[in-house]
């Protein structure tokens, strides 16, 4: 065994025995000498959370929900539907009256975003969902 990891042994053996209010004087010490903050063990967690956190807002592939259509704008949202899904009239009148209703599953953020385009032109309502 070396020098250092005799020394470290040695070390946690008498932190070991410390009581928990001797720990806390230890932390405050040591805080003093070195400069810095000691930080909860939550918050490792949380850091590693916050890329994960900024890759789903970085999606690339979109859900595209019609939410709801106006009753004098139907028409124009069926046949916006029809265009997006190639579905047949009827498939695509009772997808528009059965809102909200998926029309892509997946698809690019480009083509998500044309989608919603056309529709809310048409005078529909549309939900994007990253995935």
């Amino acid at each position: 065994m070396s020098t250092q990891e005799h020394t470290i042994e040695q070390l946690v053996e008498t932190l070991s025995k410390l009581s928990v209010l001797d720990m806390s004087k230890l932390k405050t010490a040591l805080e003093d000498k070195w400069g810095v903050k000691a930080a909860a063990a939550a918050a490792p967690m949380m850091m590693a959370a916050a890329p994960a956190a900024a890759a789903a807002a970085e999606s690339t592939e979109f859900s595209v929900t019609l939410e709801a259509s106006t009753a004098e704008k139907k028409i124009g949202v069926i046949k916006i539907v029809r265009e997006i899904t190639g579905l047949g009239l009827k498939e695509a009148k009772d997808l528009v009256d059965g809102a909200p209703k998926v029309l892509k599953e997946t698809c690019p953020k480009a083509e998500a975003e044309e989608i919603s385009k056309k529709v809310t032109a048409a005078g529909g309502k549309v939900t994007l969902k990253g995935l």
